[in-house]
This record gives structure tokens, C-alpha cells and sequence, in this order.
């Protein structure tokens, strides 16, 4: 079994004079980032595999969820995650290391959320209908979708086979 974390960075500033890839979190996105890390290791979603574009704001989406994942590895950043298309992203998860069990992707839409909608399977339950509702809504700053698909190794991860395990975004946790 893989797991499969597309986590959208968190809240942003809305313009940077050095440029989009230079836009930081907000303090708002600082605490969201902080609160997604916190679902993810109280639901038992620790990575054992980190992927990061080089953007400030997803790297600075990692800092604040850095100490509450405090058994993660160190990630790997890669400049071909910003803004990258799905087909993209899903070429970096398929390159994954089959020893990793868990694999969290930090990046940007709208690919995280095409990726994300491509790998789902079509629902089985009525929580699998209310997390894929919840995602084609909206997939807003810091939301994590969780897939996960039965399978022993990355490379053989395909279109609609993934359970969709979990959508969080801060929202949901803040409402209650």
C-alpha cells in the first residue's frame, strides 16, 4: 500500500517585487501550515518521503510544519514542481522510492488539484463521496489530499485507482 499526500502550500502575499516564485506565507499561512502538520501526525500521515518546490512559499509551508513532523526526512526540493501540470507531478510521484510508504508532495494549483482528481477512483462510500465533494468545491491554500492506492511500488501508482483516504483544508478543522 502507498500513501499519497498532495499538500497545496499555505496562505501567501499577494505580490512580491522579486516575483511570484518569491512570495512568503502570510502569518495566517504560517499558522495553517502548523495546523495541517498537526492533522497529518495526529492522523498518522508521517511521510517517510518529502518532495517540495522551490518556491518560498512552499518551502516556507515546510518550515512551519517542520517541527510538528519532526520524524519526517529532510525534503527534497525540486524546481520542477512549481507550478508544474499533473502530468508533471505525477511523473516526480511515479520516480518515488519504492521503500517509501508514505509520500508527501508540497506544491501549487491548479496542478496538485488536477493530479489529485485524476488519481481518485470513483467514490465507494458515502466519505469518499464527501471528501471528493469537498475537493472539487474548492482546493484551497494548505489543503492536503490523502490517496492511497494498493500497490507495492510508485511506478505502477494510475489514473483512477487511488482511495480517496482524506481531503482536509484549515477550514474544516477551525469549523470543528
Amino acid at each position: 500500500m502507498k500513501r499519497l499526500l498532495l499538500w497545496r502550500h499555505a496562505k501567501t502575499e499577494r505580490d512580491n517585487p522579486r516575483g511570484d516564485k518569491a512570495r512568503a506565507l502570510t502569518a495566517r499561512g504560517k499558522a495553517d501550515a502548523a495546523l495541517m502538520a498537526k492533522r497529518m501526525r495526529d492522523s498518522g500521515w508521517m511521510p517517510d518521503h518529502v518532495l517540495c518546490s522551490t518556491a518560498v512559499r512552499t518551502v516556507e509551508t515546510w518550515e512551519a510544519a517542520e517541527p510538528l513532523l519532526a520524524d519526517a526526512p529532510a525534503p527534497e526540493f525540486r524546481d520542477a514542481l512549481y507550478l508544474a501540470p499533473w502530468k508533471q507531478i505525477l511523473g516526480l510521484v511515479k520516480a518515488a522510492p519504492k521503500t517509501a510508504r508514505t509520500l508527501l508532495a508540497i506544491g501549487h494549483n491548479p496542478g496538485f488539484e488536477d493530479l489529485a482528481a485524476a488519481l481518485a477512483r470513483p467514490p465507494e462510500t458515502a466519505e469518499e463521496r464527501s471528501h471528493l465533494a469537498n475537493m472539487r468545491e474548492k482546493f484551497p491554500t494548505a489543503a492536503v489530499a490523502v490517496l492511497e492506492f494498493p500497490v507495492g511500488d510508485w511506478r505502477a501508482v494510475s489514473l483512477a485507482t487511488g482511495t480517496l483516504a482524506a481531503f482536509v483544508a484549515p477550514r474544516f478543522l477551525k469549523d470543528g
